[in-house]
């Protein structure tokens, strides 16, 4: 299991980290977490495309999936294969967006001990023995972002644009639910999906911000950058698709 985590998460992270800060002009930590958060996003850029296209897809056959539930209310089985039936159609994977999800939790996890712990050697000092023969050992390297913010402490400014970004991208992502029909009986389901709702546009921003001033600046920053990328990503389906 250790092996695992070293081969495909911390010892990828670390050595991108090292080797941005190698290139970047006075090996500046914030510039070079930017980057390696966008050379991340861009490996991961076709698996984060299918998940916004299946989030919009979900958002498209959503009629029909109301329509299924209700006309296969007492028959889970039939209800599953049906649903099932639509999501082939519309050609998506709804599981796209939880995989994009739980493969991004050990990227920021090795991101925080690569700034933080460095296998030993926090920075910034550079834990050579995990470096790869073609990333050399920077001969600067300036824990404060511009100048200005320490990666390894904590950033209020960052927390906030991380929590804030976090908002736009959950509201401009999620589908909007339709009012309420006065006339309708109240609904276990439709309750427990605007409660969903809810959470995600308001009280995940909250606990986005709180993780990354509880944190570092550094998974602030990572939040920060993510959440523009992601909104950027949204925009290109919607334009292109």
């Amino acid at each position: 299991m250790v092996n695992i985590w070293h081969t495909f998460f911390f010892d990828p992270v670390y050595n991108t980290l090292v080797f941005f800060i190698d290139v970047i002009p006075a090996g500046d930590v914030g510039l070079a977490i930017i980057a390696t958060v966008l050379l991340v996003k861009l490996v991961l850029f076709p698996v984060s495309i299918k998940a916004v296209k299946t989030q919009k897809i979900m958002r498209e056959i959503e009629p029909k999936l109301k329509e299924i539930r209700e006309k296969h209310k007492d028959d889970r089985q039939e209800q599953a294969q049906a649903m099932m039936a639509v999501y082939q159609e519309a050609g998506m994977n709804p599981l796209a967006s939880v995989f994009l999800i739980l493969l991004q939790i050990p990227i920021i996890i090795a991101l925080y001990f690569a700034v933080s712990k460095g296998g030993g050697v926090p920075l910034p000092d550079i834990n050579v023995d995990l470096l790869y023969s073609f990333v050399a050992a920077p001969v600067e390297v300036t824990m404060n972002f511009i100048g200005l913010v320490d990666m390894t402490g904590r950033s209020l400014l960052l927390a906030l644009a991380a929590g804030v970004t976090q908002f736009i991208h959950v509201n401009y992502s999620m589908p909007k639910l339709p009012p309420r029909d006065p006339e309708a009986a109240p609904s276990l389901k439709d309750d427990f999906a605007r409660n969903m709702q809810t959470q995600m546009r308001y009280v995940m921003p909250i606990f986005i911000t709180f993780i990354a001033y509880s944190i570092s600046a550094a998974i602030a920053l990572y939040f920060f950058v993510s959440n523009l990328t992601m909104i950027a990503q949204e925009l290109y389906v919607k334009r292109h698709r």
